[in-house]
């Protein structure tokens, strides 16, 4: 495969809208509802809310670019975290979250993630951060591995809202 990893563009809001209603499913427990999925991704994945993360001066939105079309994405938010469980969990400060890390299944396995995760650190390094933290679901066997694997350690738990279910993520920090 022949790609860039790249900062996102205006111009990719909505090709990202597209790539995450493909792969934010996959993240999901078998158990949860295709109506509570649908929900989270037009309320938190559509292109007018990768527009507004693209606006964020807090938000850096990197991409897999293959020959114009979207492979992959990662955001990272740098603020504090806000969230009362997480935020006394992190030990690595200051520390930025890597919200979200997605690469499109036809690409699994080809070490387009990797590559990814090692873009998304570097970002984070260069934007001051001594660490980096993200929520993974607990039943997420795959991507805790691949966490696990690029040096993060569970430091943590936390809740996650995903429509009308409650979900249980690990929360995973390492140093950049």
């Amino acid at each position: 495969m022949t790609h860039t990893i790249r900062k996102a563009t205006t111009d990719d809001a909505g090709k990202l809208a597209e790539l995450a209603a493909v792969t934010f499913p996959l993240a999901c427990p078998p158990t949860s509802s295709p109506e509570d999925i649908a929900a989270h991704v037009a309320n938190t994945l559509s292109e007018r809310h990768f527009r507004e993360y693209l606006a964020d001066p807090d938000v850096t939105l990197l991409v897999i670019d293959a020959d114009g079309g979207l492979r992959g994405y990662s955001l990272l938010v740098n603020r504090p975290a806000g969230d009362p469980d997480v935020a006394p969990a992190l030990k690595v400060l200051p520390s930025m979250e890597l919200s979200k890390c997605y690469v499109h299944p036809e690409h699994h396995g080809l070490g387009a993630a990797a590559e990814l995760m090692h873009a998304s650190l570097q970002a984070a390094a260069e934007a001051g951060a001594a660490g980096v933290w993200l929520g993974v679901n607990s039943q997420n066997a795959r991507a805790i591995r691949f966490y696990e694997k690029s040096g993060f350690h569970k430091v943590g738990s936390k809740s996650f809202r995903l429509g009308t279910t409650v979900e249980h993520d690990f929360v995973l920090e390492r140093p950049v």
